[in-house]
């Protein structure tokens, strides 16, 4: 069994980092990974510990977590207590002691070597550090960078280690100059690695990094809890008693460590100010033995040391039916018997708030000061709770603590409300672990086949049925990610049913939240290739590869695919896409202007490359991470936003404009499930099929189950006009203009000369030097790269590339359809001025319904 080492820099047996570690490390243990965790104590010198032997810590902790260290850590030369506290004062703290240096180096060295031999004997394969970053410890921090570093290529390992940082200078005392000034030259700033995921507990946090050093994996983790509410049950029911608190008084919960900075001399001056209610202090009384002193001794000048109760350490943790661990009670038993949770701590020492998360997933409303980053965290997000600004407790926040402990049906509405709004930033932290570690891939996997799907049940069996049967691959080069997209039906049963009965071919479920497939297509890709980073060799590509969950795929589709991208350069490669014959039998005006187009698209699509379809096209891993990946753009309709439809061509246009080559692979087909066009037949003929007036969205046309027989009716004549005329046009400025627009140097191959012939391919590429100079265009936004130079460039290019089409695809192709109405009276030398203003008035949109908004033959 593999194992998930986890080590804090904390050195106490239980903090808030412990915590985190426990809740993160619970995600490790139930996919069957063997926990270990390293308290510290051979890294912190001010705690009391150092070198200390367990003893009881373990109780502490759920029976699934064991406790481990560094075998041999005190036995190499100089590295003590007073050497860490040493280097910690003059190094850190004041940036002089030179001499220290050259031992630092040594010592990291050696401990280096011990902590790979460590691994080595857990069979690790994760590692959780927690705020490894903070200088208490500089030693160690470079050694376990270096082990990292060579336990990962040992290994073979990619981004195996989780690396969080709760407390980095800034977030913690920053004004005690314990750890120096920024830009805090003493501490070893966090390497980008190729075996680190660093990980921040908040947006601030990320962005304070990243001022401080550039880092390429570096993501958002907040806190992470059980968002299940707090209830008695025969395992907890006796609390009270227990603790000699009566039934029925208002009870506060104050869980923390008994140190001066948590500052609890404020919850016995608010408890003062009620004389009914009790508090519950559960932490470790002797952490600081002046502190509790000073605290019993201000509780007794009060005159409420019978209503506190110093209750000790409670257990971090709950089984998955609410038990606590072990023979102790729990934090979430305090909180069940709770009325209010407490978190008085002081402005500058605690950044992220663990106990008002823990109040918040366990359903019990809280009291907080308003610490230094309580906005970003709980305030900016709209959590409710009365806040402490003061010192000490005012009489208005007094009064605001009694009214919430005399209302139940506040209380009730407080804790609700917040923990409606905690469980969605719960389902973030728990996708972010899944997408980045959690869901491992095997090392045999070349290409991640992204599915989006929405309400797909019906198709589902045989679109998966097509991925499993491919032929030339075996299955352990691929994998299929579907990504749910808030379907309705029993889309996700049926993707699992399909995984239990095809263990051979590993699928996994991913869910977006945010409607639309743009969307979905990017999340599925972002997990691939996350995933896939922590597994595949250096020198290998990896393809992350898109596919519709209404189309059939051929069986030597991503064989295909496969090999031609091995085979070329090309960062993209473009599938060809057919329809069934037989499914337009007794309906040829309609197959005529289908088939014209698919012509049309092989001959420019050979010539050009062509651009991703959603439908099927395959991308370097590194170029889609290199230009950012899918981007989702958003247009106005009707006063709200919605996704823009076209992300697999912008996304094309992006690489292509980043100068990468794509690549037709003619081989690799995709059958296309004809279903838009049977069922939105009148928007197809007028070009409206994906919205008008430049709005290009994806609508649901899918119909009712009884309606799902197509009466198989030909278009008229005009009809079979009208839908061929929207098709070229849409076609024709996209897939013959569009490339030579973003890649002039097409111009230059013979091929393409040949089928522009060199007179016009001249006069074509001059042209598309003058607009973007006029229109000072130093890079193309993806959304509007067709949707101004390339229609110019078609209308005064028309009639000749419409020559050339003839010429190549057939005479069948015939002429380009009439123009718009306004410029067929424009006089002749003023018609490419009023082109442009055509193509450049937005606000009417008569261009985008001239173009029609998305060809679908």
């Amino acid at each position: 069994m593999t194992a998930l080492w986890g080590i804090s820099f904390d050195a106490t047996p239980i903090s808030g980092v412990v915590v985190e570690f426990v809740k993160t490390a619970k995600h490790f243990a139930e996919r069957g990974k063997q926990v270990v965790l390293d308290l510290g104590y051979d890294i912190k010198a001010d705690k009391g510990a150092f070198f200390r032997p367990y003893t009881d810590e373990s109780r502490l902790l759920p029976d699934w977590v064991r406790l481990g260290r560094i075998d041999g850590v005190e036995q190499i030369p100089g590295y003590d207590r007073d050497f860490v506290a040493e280097v910690l004062r003059e190094v850190v703290g004041r940036g002089s002691a030179p001499h220290l240096l050259p031992r630092i180096d040594t010592i990291a060295a050696h401990l280096s070597d011990l902590i790979v031999r460590t691994w080595e004997a857990h069979d690790v394969s994760h590692v959780l550090v927690e705020n490894g970053t903070l200088p208490e410890n500089i030693t160690y921090t470079k050694a376990l960078r270096l082990a990292i570093e060579k336990y990962g290529a040992l290994r073979k390992l990619g981004r195996y280690v989780l690396w969080r940082d709760h407390d980095l200078m800034w977030q913690s005392e920053p004004s005690s100059g314990k750890y120096g000034v920024y830009p805090y030259p003493a501490t070893p700033k966090p390497p980008n690695s190729p075996h680190i995921h660093y990980l921040a507990l908040h947006e601030q946090a990320r962005d304070r990094t990243l001022e401080w050093v550039h880092l390429q994996a570096i993501d958002v983790l907040p806190n992470t809890f059980t968002h299940r509410r707090a209830t008695v049950h025969p395992g907890n029911a006796d609390f009270r008693s227990d603790f000699g608190i009566p039934v029925g008084v208002p009870l506060i919960a104050r869980c923390t460590r008994i140190i001066r900075q948590k500052r609890i001399d404020r919850d016995l001056r608010l408890l003062a100010e009620i004389p009914d209610a009790y508090l519950f202090v559960a932490g470790d009384t002797g952490e600081s033995v002046d502190e509790y002193r000073r605290l019993t001794a201000l509780a007794a000048e009060l005159g409420v040391t019978d209503r506190v109760v110093f209750g000790g350490w409670l257990a971090p943790h709950e089984d998955d039916v609410g038990r606590s661990t072990g023979s102790r009670y729990s934090v979430r038993d305090l909180l069940a018997h709770a009325d209010l949770a407490s978190f008085l701590t002081s402005y500058d020492y605690e950044s992220y708030g663990n106990p008002v998360g823990e109040a918040i997933a366990s359903g019990v409303p809280y009291v907080s000061t308003r610490y230094e980053l309580y906005d970003t965290v709980y305030g900016s997000k709209g959590f409710r709770a009365p806040l402490l600004t003061e010192d000490v407790p005012g009489a208005g926040f007094v009064r605001q603590v009694r009214d919430l402990l005399d209302d139940d049906e506040k209380r009730t509405q407080m804790a609700e409300h917040n923990f409606r709004l905690g469980e969605r930033g719960s389902r973030t932290a728990h996708d972010l672990l899944d997408r980045l570690v959690l869901t491992p891939m095997d090392p045999r996997v070349r290409l991640s086949v992204v599915l989006p799907v929405y309400n797909e049940a019906a198709n589902l069996p045989w679109v998966l049925d097509s991925l499993y049967h491919q032929h030339g691959l075996d299955r352990s080069t691929y994998e299929v990610v579907v990504v749910d997209n808030n379907s309705t039906d029993n889309t996700v049963e049926v993707v699992h049913t399909f995984a239990a009965e095809h263990p051979d071919l590993a699928v996994h479920v991913v869910a977006e939240p945010e409607q639309g497939v743009s969307c979905a297509r990017r999340t599925g890709m972002r997990f691939a290739s996350e995933r896939s980073r922590g597994r595949v060799n250096a020198d290998e590509r990896f393809y992350l590869v898109s596919a519709d969950a209404d189309c059939r795929v051929d069986h030597d589709w991503l064989a295909e695919l496969f090999a031609a991208m091995e085979s070329s350069k090309a960062a993209i490669g473009v599938c060809d896409y057919y329809y069934s014959a037989g499914h337009f039998a007794g309906r040829p005006r309609l197959w005529d202007a289908i088939t014209r187009t698919l012509r049309c698209r092989a001959v420019t699509f050979a010539l050009f490359g062509g651009f991703p379809d959603g439908k099927g096209f395959a991308v370097d891993r590194d170029v889609h991470d290199r230009v950012g990946g899918i981007e989702i753009f958003y247009q106005l309709r009707d006063g709200e936003f919605v996704n823009h439809l076209s992300d697999d061509w912008d996304f094309g246009i992006t690489v292509r404009g980043s100068g990468e080559d794509i690549g037709y692979v003619p081989k690799a087909r995709v059958e296309i499930n004809p279903r838009r066009v049977d069922h939105a037949i009148d928007e197809v003929i007028a070009g409206r099929a994906y919205g008008s007036d430049g709005i290009i969205v994806m609508r649901d046309i899918r119909p009712e189950a009884q309606e799902a027989e197509v009466v198989a009716e030909d278009l008229t004549e005009d009809q079979a006009r009208q839908a061929w005329e929207f098709s070229i046009k849409d076609f024709t400025p996209k897939n013959t203009i569009l490339p030579v627009l973003l890649t002039p140097s097409l111009l230059d191959d013979d091929a393409v000369v040949e089928f522009f012939t060199p007179p016009l391919a001249e006069r074509l590429g001059r042209r598309i030097a003058e607009i973007k100079d006029e229109m000072r265009m130093t890079d193309f936004t993806s959304i509007h790269s067709y949707k101004t130079p390339s229609y110019r460039l078609y209308f005064e290019f028309a009639d000749e590339i419409f020559a050339r089409l003839r010429a190549t695809v057939g005479e069948d192709i015939g002429h380009p359809p009439p123009l718009p109405r306004c410029l067929r009276d424009v006089p002749p030398d003023r018609f490419t001025e009023f082109v442009k203003y055509y193509c450049e008035d937005r606000e009417s949109g008569e261009a985008h319904n001239y173009f029609g908004n998305g060809g679908v033959f």
